[in-house]
């Protein structure tokens, strides 16, 4: 049996909107994902561990735009010293926003990414992680997508598993891509205030 990663100190949720996870937009495993990423929710914040939520700003008239009820967070947000929300208008949850310095100022060196959608803003966060230098699990059951339509003459449908699982294989020489979410454990960084007794 493989030995579960060490503990992280923060975890990242990648636009976990209600366009993305419930009607007729969602993603076919939105009930796994939503399940998944509670329960990372809720061992991150037991633990004093940093999260972040990010929100995507779509463009105008797209199922995310800003102040629609496609754009809302999903999932309850516990707003406190060690969690909070950020939103973003590239695929990279580092591009021109806070991230990058909410967890430098907490001292975080490792992370967990879950979230919408694995191929898109899942990767492209991800990756800019590892170039930072943190320690990376995305967890292969806590991140979702839709499948890629078929395109004559070039392949068949191409199922939404297949291609999250493209996705995080494409980083999975410098990130921990095979870890379920129930094994992944989380502590409190150095510069954190946590809001929980520890788990």
């Amino acid at each position: 049996m493989t030995e579960p990663p060490p503990p992280v100190q923060a975890l990242i949720v990648v636009d976990v909107q209600k366009d993305g996870v419930a009607g007729a937009g969602a993603v076919p495993a939105a009930e796994v994902l939503l399940d998944r990423t509670a329960g990372l929710l809720a061992r991150a914040r037991r633990a004093g561990a940093v999260v972040v939520h990010l929100q995507n700003d779509g463009d105008p008239g797209s199922g995310d735009e800003p102040f629609t009820p496609g754009w809302a967070l999903h999932l309850p947000v516990e707003e406190g010293p060690a969690e909070s929300v950020i939103r973003k208008t590239w695929d990279d949850g580092f591009r021109d926003t806070a991230l990058g310095t909410v967890l430098a100022a907490a001292g975080v060196e490792s992370l967990a990414v879950c979230g919408v959608m694995s191929e898109m803003c899942v990767q492209a966060t991800a990756r800019t992680a590892l170039e930072r230098g943190y320690r990376v699990v995305l967890p292969h059951d806590a991140h979702a997508t839709h499948d890629v339509p078929a395109a004559p003459g070039i392949s068949e449908a191409v199922p939404a598993a297949v291609v999250s699982r493209v996705a995080a294989w494409a980083i999975s020489a410098d990130a921990n891509v095979t870890t379920p979410a129930s094994a992944v454990r989380f502590t409190a960084p150095p510069g954190a205030h946590p809001h929980r007794a520890p788990a």
